[in-house]
């Protein structure tokens, strides 16, 4: 099935979107980062947030000062979380685990 062809105005109001998105994602990392939202309430905006909801868990923990690829994929790995897990696909104990592991 082919994909309908958007109209000028439905194509601009799809990019405003997708920056409205990418905003909220860089700013939740953000204070993330420096410590202003703890990863409870991350997992609450990601609940409320659809766009919230679609960072990847290794893109957040990579937020975090000091912490890289290597890092944040032993952090995964310890918590059992796949490498391209969002936010919103991860269960209760994924949850806790993390929460517990990063200690915020």
């Amino acid at each position: 099935m082919a994909l309908r062809e958007l109209s000028t105005a439905e194509r601009a109001e799809a990019r405003s979107k997708a920056l409205e998105a990418r905003q909220a994602r860089a700013a939740l990392k953000a204070s993330f980062a420096e410590g202003e939202v703890t990863l409870h309430d991350v997992f609450k905006r990601a609940d409320a947030d659809p766009a919230i909801a679609r960072l990847r868990t290794v893109d957040l923990l990579q937020a975090l000062p000091g912490v890289g690829e290597v890092r944040a994929q032993t952090v995964m790995e310890a918590c059992e979380i796949s490498a391209p897990r969002r936010l919103r696909g991860l269960g209760r104990r994924q949850r806790e685990a993390l929460i517990a592991y990063i200690g915020r």
